[in-house]
């Protein structure tokens, strides 16, 4: 049982990190993280809801003596190259089904288990229809990655989001859409925290207890790589369902409620999902203020796959239309990214902006199983503690970069609009830009049958118990239908 786990708390560990870098889009973030997997000297742990060995981590032509790109070659290539290295990769028990129609993939994982550094579990920690969820990368316990970005195929893009790539490339050959995501780098004692928390999952899932890294080690951390952010402190918040002798956790849950209580001005957010009820409750909350802040929510156009279509896509329409008879100010707003020629960009991202002030990144959604079911991990920085008063520049260049990314605007441009004091849905719609765009999601009818689906959560339950009797007790929105008044 953890020690440190309160009913009420919305943080797990407060740590330092020497160095913090948020990187935007997978094509940047695989480059990085694999030159510092490459200058790893004792551990590697791969935390994920999915590997998959077939994809290329890098797009860039290969010349002689670059390491493979392929992700099964790469994890051998890497501990051949290091005698003595660890590597340990922990992937979804459920997803492990996908693994046998990916020809190839059954042959790394073979190879793999041959060598002895290497080690790979498949964790079914949780109770049944939950799922590990959290994307952590540990190395040497001294650099750690932390966000939304699995080793997987459909996730490497560039933040051009360029239409038609053929770099976006299946392991089949086939192209797939435009993708944006979102991960924290981090270095020092915040690496060393989520390393602790790595190897506790570990054993969780039936690994052999692990040591910490030697000390003695230099920090992985690539040279080309700058840092927006050096010696701050950031905060760790996790979800865990109760499973065997482990208890649960709501520390995001908590979150986002304390966060988007907190906000004065606006909230920016970028989100797999809107569906959780307890979130609209408190934006709702906030909407019905005398003058409330700006929020503004960036979803993919649908969810990806028909069950999640159907599930969460019900469930944001009627928690939108719910929230928006407490809006009289007209100021929340979701937004859907497109390409230039207009097409869709998934938003697969699980971001949170508050004031400038606060920079959040991890793998919640904004939806029922993030808050209670499945394993998560969401790591941020906030300007308002003490020490961290420099971040502030960075939090706000983060927003102005994203806004500028969607928008088809430099962000130099939207840099001098944020400062000028205009609102982000005034540049979103009034500015034009030069290709890209966000356009305000419009509320499409619902049949009867995705009413019933959304109304009882049979997909998004809040607990486990309401899994397998989502229809037994009140539904989820006749919890939420009736969204508090300000008291």
């Amino acid at each position: 049982m953890d020690t440190d786990v309160s009913e009420t708390a919305s943080i797990w560990r407060h740590v330092k990190a020497s160095r913090a870098h948020p990187v935007i889009d997978a094509a940047p973030y695989f480059e990085i993280i694999q030159a510092a997997m490459m200058n790893a000297k004792h551990r590697i742990m791969l935390i994920g809801w999915d590997f998959d060995t077939r994809i290329d981590l890098s797009r860039s032509r290969r010349k002689k003596g670059d390491p493979p790109k392929r992700l099964g070659d790469f994890i051998l290539w890497l501990a051949d190259r290091t005698p003595g290295l660890e590597i340990k990769l922990l992937k979804w028990n459920f997803g492990a089904l996908k693994m046998i129609g990916r020809g190839s993939t059954m042959v790394d994982v073979a190879k793999w288990a041959l060598h002895k550094q290497i080690q790979f579990k498949l964790d079914g920690a949780h109770p049944i229809g939950c799922s590990h969820h959290q994307k952590i990368v540990i190395i040497d316990d001294k650099m750690a990655a932390c966000g939304g970005i699995d080793m997987t195929a459909d996730r490497w893009d560039t933040p051009d989001h360029v239409d038609h790539d053929p770099k976006r490339r299946r392991p089949n050959g086939k192209l797939y859409g435009p993708w944006h995501d979102t991960t924290m780098l981090v270095e020092g004692e915040a690496a060393a925290a989520l390393a602790e928390l790595s190897r506790a999952r570990w054993m969780l899932a039936g690994g052999d207890p692990l040591e910490p890294c030697p000390a003695d080690a230099p920090s992985p951390w690539p040279e080309f790589l700058q840092s927006e952010y050096q010696f701050v402190e950031m905060g760790i918040s996790r979800t865990r369902a109760a499973y065997k002798d482990v208890g649960e956790i709501r520390e995001i849950q908590q979150l986002f409620l304390e966060q988007i209580a907190r906000a004065k001005h606006f909230i920016y957010a970028e989100n797999q999902y809107f569906a959780s009820p307890k979130i609209a409750d408190a934006i709702a909350h906030r909407m019905a203020e005398d003058n409330p802040p700006e929020i503004i929510i960036v979803n993919p156009a649908t969810a990806d796959g028909w069950l999640e279509q159907k599930a969460m896509d019900s469930a944001r329409v009627q928690l939108v239309r719910a929230i928006g008879k407490h809006d009289k100010k007209n100021r929340f707003s979701i937004y859907i990214p497109h390409t230039k020629m207009g097409e869709p960009i998934y938003v697969h991202a699980k971001l949170l902006i508050v004031d400038d002030e606060i920079l959040r990144i991890g793998s919640a959604n904004m939806n029922n199983r993030s808050l209670g079911l499945d394993s998560e991990c969401d790591i941020f920085i906030d300007a308002k503690r003490p020490g961290n008063e420099s971040a502030a520049s960075g939090i706000q260049s983060m927003r102005a970069t994203l806004l500028a990314e969607h928008c088809g605007l430099s962000v130099e441009k939207v840099t001098e609009l944020l400062s000028s004091g205009t609102q982000m849905r005034h540049i979103i719609e009034d500015v034009p830009g030069s290709g890209r765009t966000l356009r305000r999601f419009e509320l499409p009818e619902l049949t009867e049958a995705e009413k019933v689906l959304a109304e009882n959560a049979v997909l998004d339950p809040e607990s486990p118990d309401e899994m397998f009797e989502p229809f037994a007790s009140p539904g989820l929105f006749a919890r939420a239908r009736k969204l508090r008044s300000p008291g």
